[in-house]
């Protein structure tokens, strides 16, 4: 089984989940927090738990962090703490660094020092939850970057009964069509008959390179 080793620096409700979930598909977590009853809580499952300062180089190096193929920075609403760990990570030589942000300024400055991705949670499930409360016709929708997504949607009543060239759907809607089922809770077949007519009930699979398809079907413009 392939694993990686990953430090999670700071232990609250979003470093506690990231180190729960890497923990139960058996990846490697060294885990530290400056509170003891958070480390106490998350050492039942991690590799390693420790109680400690993230801004000490020393403590870090001595706990392992250096070996870390990724480190993850939760805790975003010190800067200057998330400043001196990063800083200390790339010291040590670590690969990948992610760091939680709790604004756009503090996102700004982890790029700016280093950070390979940051995570903004609560903008991200803002405008996640947004994005559900408007969709019609798409059911899952993960955006990988602020224009590329992966959308799983039912196709349209005026889709059935035309074929994808018919339809010229990736001149229309820069969708690349990836999959599609027969219908809700079959399984995703890749072989896509793009010259057959389309059966109602179906749903596709797509990754889109814009926004165009989700402005349409939280438009509604989608029967």
């Amino acid at each position: 089984m392939t694993h990686k080793i990953i430090g999670v620096l700071g232990l609250g409700r979003f470093g506690f989940a990231i180190a729960h979930e890497l923990s139960l598909f058996g990846q490697e977590v060294i885990a530290i927090d400056n509170n003891p009853e958070l480390v106490e809580d998350v050492s039942e499952f991690v590799t390693k738990a420790l109680i400690g300062d993230m801004t000490d180089l020393d403590f870090l190096k001595a706990i392992g962090i250096d070996q870390c193929d990724v480190v993850i920075l939760a805790t975003g609403s010190n800067l200057e703490s998330s400043v001196l760990a990063l800083m200390h990570c790339k010291k040590l030589g670590v690969k990948q660094i992610i760091a939680k942000a709790s604004n756009d300024i503090y996102e700004e400055v982890l790029y700016q020092i280093g950070a390979d991705r940051v995570i903004t949670p609560e903008r991200e499930s803002g405008r996640n939850l947004a994005s559900s409360l408007m969709r019609h016709k798409i059911t899952e929708l993960y955006h990988l970057e602020d224009d590329i997504a992966v959308m799983e949607f039912l196709i349209p009543q005026d889709w059935v009964g035309k074929s994808i060239i018919e339809l010229d759907i990736r001149k229309k809607f820069d969708l690349n069509l990836i999959g599609m089922r027969s219908e809700k809770g079959q399984s995703l077949s890749t072989d896509l008959a793009i010259d057959q007519p389309l059966k109602e009930g179906t749903i596709m699979v797509a990754v889109a390179n814009n926004r165009t398809f989700e402005k349409y079907d939280y438009l509604g413009y989608l029967s």
